[in-house]
């Protein structure tokens, strides 16, 4: 039988990885994760030969013979990382994202939550700045527990099961009187953050959308489409209650588009009642699926940054 000498190994690789940052700079996020990952490996395999007191002995020895930032916390995170993502195909994982990204992703303790955010890396190449914004505004957190439920399993996912609850509106101006003016407002002087904020796949087609029906000119607050669902979104804005009014409004709206802007190769179109507070009644006996309602929630944007 070999007997692996652990802490030594641990140091090597250490030295190594150090070694590394200051000679290859293009390539050195992805050897960071390798070897953080391979030291988290050998640190969980010591632990079951010598116990749980293995990561204090080492990072103390590391600290005094390396450097202070291998410390019991950090030995601690490294075999946390190894023993989420040991069951993943590391080639393929290890080069998607940096270690500043796994730092923010490592401490939620929500497992389906870490993985949400962890995709939502990959499919959407996020920097680690926005990243932290999105956990920061509890994103994952605002879905609804259907939608929380097929991610888990695997289901197929629909346009509505992306789009939170509540919808963050960022307020720059610091604005406090609401209506449906000033929200429509806040929305444009951010439109791209707020696409985000739905979903991915989403497109600005127009604001305050001038369609005509009989002898009137209606306009329509926001029209979108999103490239993924092939469907075009509309989008009104209410500062009250959901009524069951909104609900005949917005489905004039959707059928307009369906009726004269909508080709034959695009699903039908999707309605998007953003409101102050939900009915849950109105929406249970809403006969058309196609229509979502979502809360709004004004934020200062200082909190998500």
């Amino acid at each position: 039988m070999v007997i692996i000498n652990y802490y030594n190994e641990i140091k090597k690789r250490i030295i190594d990885n150090e070694i590394y940052l200051k000679v290859k700079e293009y390539s050195k996020e992805r050897h960071k994760v390798v070897a953080y990952y391979e030291i988290g490996k050998l640190l969980y395999e010591a632990g079951k030969y010598y116990g749980e007191g293995v990561i204090k002995d080492y990072s103390k020895r590391l600290v005094e013979e390396i450097n202070k930032k291998y410390n019991e916390r950090t030995l601690r995170r490294f075999r946390q990382f190894y023993n989420i993502f040991k069951d993943i195909k590391w080639s393929t994982m290890s080069t998607k994202l940096t270690w500043s990204h796994y730092t923010e992703l490592l401490p939620i303790k929500d497992i389906d939550e870490m993985f949400y955010y962890y995709n939502l890396c990959i499919s959407q190449c996020l920097d680690v700045r926005a990243l932290r914004e999105r956990i920061k505004s509890n994103e994952y957190e605002r879905l609804p527990i259907e939608t929380k439920n097929k991610l888990v399993n695997n289901n197929d996912i629909e346009i509505k099961d992306m789009i939170p609850d509540p919808i963050l509106i960022k307020n720059n101006s610091n604005i406090e009187i609401i209506n449906e003016k000033i929200l429509h407002n806040l929305i444009i002087e951010d439109i791209e953050s707020f696409m985000k904020s739905l979903g991915t796949g989403y497109s600005f087609i127009g604001s305050e959308y001038k369609i005509k029906l009989d002898d009137r000119y209606n306009y329509i607050d926001l029209l979108l489409f999103n490239y993924e669902y092939n469907s075009f979104v509309v989008v009104e804005l209410k500062v009250t209650e959901l009524k069951k009014e909104h609900i005949g409004q917005i489905q004039i709206y959707m059928n307009y588009i369906d009726n004269n802007i909508r080709s034959i190769n695009h699903n039908k179109t999707i309605g998007l009642i953003i409101c102050k507070e939900n009915n849950n009644y109105v929406i249970k006996y809403c006969s058309d699926n196609r229509i979502i309602s979502r809360k709004y929630s004004i934020v200062n944007i200082n909190k998500l940054e």
